[in-house]
């Protein structure tokens, strides 16, 4: 069981400052295109260094769940959450390939270049790395089997979806009327689309 719980923290120290990183750089994007290299060191301060010291301290809180001591979590639990793991390593691998390390970080935002991708993963959904830094954090949340650490990821959630909103806006601005286009055609998270959309 420890086991499953070193990796369900390592999912989550990896995947859960991410959003705080692009709330700082979409937050301020125009600020930070003249100070880029700032950017960059005060984003991931912030997300890695501030969020991480958080869930290390408080590492004993999410990961103790006194109402189930020594039980273990259901299979179905752990293969669901190995499975949203696993999904997430794809789903980065590929957004990777695709983009290249630094636009994965935020070059392209920071410098106003790059083009709009909408091949591949980004034919289905507009934000793949996010659908995979989600998954990650419920898959570790269905490890873990905490209460208090289902709390956590709802809160996080929220500013996940807020970083989702910002970079959006981030887009529209940058590519204009192609970025509207793209919207329209293609959902944000989930490759679902309910209803009929028509230009």
């Amino acid at each position: 069981m420890k086991a499953l719980h070193w990796l369900a923290g390592a999912a989550l120290v990896f995947e859960m400052p991410v959003p705080f990183y692009w709330l700082v750089l979409h937050g301020r994007v125009e600020f930070w295109r003249r100070h880029v290299r700032l950017g960059y060191l005060c984003a991931v301060l912030l997300a890695w260094g501030g969020g991480g010291s958080l869930l290390y301290h408080f590492r004993r809180e999410l990961f103790s769940n006194p109402s189930a001591a020594g039980s273990a979590q259901p299979l179905w639990a752990i293969v669901a959450g190995l499975l949203l793991i696993a999904a997430d390593a794809f789903l980065l691998t590929t957004v990777e390939i695709e983009l290249g390390g630094r636009r994965l970080v935020g070059q392209a935002e920071l410098t106003r270049s790059g083009e709009l991708t909408t091949r591949s993963l980004y034919a289905h959904v507009r934000h793949p790395r996010y659908l995979g830094m989600i998954a990650a954090v419920v898959g570790a949340c269905l490890l873990a089997g905490t209460p208090r650490l289902w709390i956590v990821a709802a809160l996080w959630l929220g500013v996940a979806l807020l970083a989702v909103r910002l970079e959006d806006r981030e887009l529209r601005l940058r590519f204009g009327t192609a970025y509207a286009e793209y919207a329209k055609r293609v959902p944000a998270l989930l490759p679902l689309r309910f209803g009929s959309h028509r230009g």
